[in-house]
C-alpha cells in the first residue's frame, strides 16, 4: 500500500540554492512558487523563544558566535543571516504560512541539546495558528516525539534517521509514528516515508517513481520540474 499517489516536495530549510537556509525570504519565495511543503529546524533561546536555525550554534549561518541556548531572544536578534535578516522566529514563520496551503515539517532540534518544554511551547503556537494541514513533527530524538504526541496526538510525528531501520513498519507502530524521515529509500508499507536531502536529479526521479510520501530537497524548483516529467 502506497501512502500517496504523488510525492510532496519539501524545501529543505527553505531554498538554500537561492536564499540563506532557514530564512524568511527563502520561505516566502517557496510559498510564492507553489511549494508543497517547508522543512525547518527549531531551537529555544535562553528565555524560551522558538527560533529557526539548523545548528545549535549561530556561528556558521550568522555574523555572530555562540550557542542559541546562551542567548535571550533580544540578544540573538542582534545577529543576522547573510541576507541581513535577523535570526527568524517560529512566530514569524507561522505568520507567513497562516492560511497558506503549505505542509510544514518542523524538526525539534533536541538530539544534541535538549530544550526544556520545547514541545509544549511549540505546540501551543501551532494551535494558535490557522494552518491548512497538520504539522509533521520530526526529530532524531524519539523522546521529543513522544512528548509531542502526549501533548497532541492529532499531529503527525516522524523519526529522523540516517541508518537503515530493520523493521520500519513494526518500529513505527510501536512508537506511534506517522512516518519515517530517512536519508535513503527503504521499501515500506503503511508508513509515510520522506527522504532527505535529495538534490540529485536521478535520485529524485527514482523516488518520484516509487511514490514516496515526500522528497526533501535544497532545490524544490528542480524537483518540481522532474516530478512533472515523471
Amino acid at each position: 500500500m502506497r501512502m500517496t499517489s504523488q510525492s510532496l516536495i519539501y524545501g529543505h530549510r527553505g531554498v538554500p540554492v537561492k536564499f540563506p537556509e532557514n530564512s524568511l525570504a527563502g520561505f516566502a519565495y517557496a510559498i510564492s512558487q507553489g511549494i508543497d511543503g517547508l522543512e525547518f529546524d527549531v531551537h529555544l533561546t535562553k528565555d524560551q523563544v522558538p527560533v529557526i536555525m539548523h545548528d545549535e550554534k549561530i556561528d556558521r549561518t550568522t555574523d555572530g558566535q555562540g550557542a542559541i541556548a546562551d542567548y535571550t531572544y533580544a540578544e540573538i536578534r542582534q545577529f543576522h543571516l547573510k541576507n541581513g535578516e535577523p535570526v527568524p522566529t517560529l512566530a514569524e514563520l507561522l505568520a507567513l504560512v497562516s492560511g497558506e496551503p503549505v505542509h510544514l515539517n518542523l524538526e525539534f532540534k533536541t538530539d544534541k541539546h535538549y530544550y526544556q518544554n520545547i514541545e509544549r511551547i511549540v505546540l501551543h503556537m501551532i494551535h494558535e495558528t490557522d494552518l491548512v494541514y497538520p504539522v509533521v513533527f520530526s526529530s532524531f530524538n524519539l523522546k521529543s516525539l513522544q512528548r509531542g504526541r502526549a501533548l497532541d496526538p492529532n499531529q503527525k510525528y516522524a523519526f529522523l534517521s540516517s541508518a537503515k531501520i530493520g523493521d520500519p513498519e513494526g518500529f513505527a507502530a510501536a512508537e506511534h509514528l506517522e512516518g519515517l524521515h530517512l536519508e535513503h529509500y527503504q521499501a515500506m508499507h503503511d508508513v509515510a516515508e520522506r527522504v532527505w536531502t535529495v538534490d540529485d536529479p536521478a535520485e529524485m526521479r527514482q523516488l518520484f517513481d516509487k511514490q514516496v510520501s515526500g522528497v526533501i530537497t535544497d532545490d524544490f524548483e528542480l524537483a518540481q520540474d522532474i516530478r512533472a516529467a515523471v
